[in-house]
């Protein structure tokens, strides 16, 4: 079984070599390939010699794009999937607890749960929305709904793709899967990256993150899936 770990970074490079070497050390990912999402910065640079193939974007289309972009150029060869963040860094080397349910046919795809990042500043409004969201449309109680790490069978990606576009790609992939009758596994694992701190910044990510997914929300309630008519 070929496994395939896609990396969508936009300046990472910090990070991104770090993570690339985990992930090797961990084993059982045949290829890795990071997605250079319109870096300034020597992202490329860094993935390249960490070891991964990289795809560059000329222009920044947000993780889904990125995503995608990486799907295209693998999807011929990939009986499996990891998505992964790029400042993962070293903790990346227990992506196997993820990825091994998905390989012995225990789950269709699996969701990372990791421990709230210490410094994290947000009130739970976009997780919250997410979570509920998730529910309404499915039924499945989602502990880490926005969670980026994750490993797909190829029944999987293939029900739950193309990715959505923009920071709902991950409620996306939840929604159509559940909606597939595939099954969605939460595995706590202690990988872990930067938070999204509590200052103007942050708080403008949160809330361009919670338009994102409130838009992918009312997309999916309206997107036909099997049995919905």
């Amino acid at each position: 079984m070929s496994v395939v770990a896609l990396i969508p970074a936009h300046n990472e490079d910090q990070l991104v070599g770090a993570t690339i070497r985990g992930i090797r050390a961990a084993g059982g990912v045949d290829r890795i390939v990071v997605i250079d999402d319109g870096s300034g910065d020597g992202t490329a640079t860094s993935a390249r010699d960490a070891g991964a193939d990289v795809i560059r974007l000329n222009v920044n289309s947000g993780k889904g794009g990125a995503l995608q972009a990486g799907l295209d150029a693998v999807s011929e060869e990939a009986d499996a999937l990891v998505l992964l963040d790029a400042d993962l860094g070293r903790s990346a080397e227990r992506v196997r607890a993820l990825l091994e349910p998905v390989l012995d046919g225990s789950a269709d795809m699996t969701v990372a749960v990791l421990p709230r990042p210490a410094g994290s500043g947000g009130f739970g409004l976009v997780k919250g929305l997410a979570r509920g969201g998730i529910a309404v449309l499915t039924g499945f109680r989602a502990t880490a709904p926005l969670s980026g790490q994750r490993a797909l069978s190829r029944k999987a990606w293939t029900a739950a793709t193309p990715f959505a576009r923009g920071y709902g790609v991950e409620v996306a992939l939840t929604v159509r899967a559940c909606r597939a009758g595939l099954r969605v596994l939460e595995v706590p694992s202690t990988m872990s990256h930067a938070a999204t701190g509590r200052d103007l910044s942050g708080f403008a990510h949160r809330g361009r993150q919670f338009v994102a997914v409130l838009a992918v929300l009312v997309r999916l309630a309206f997107e036909r899936h099997p049995g919905g008519g």
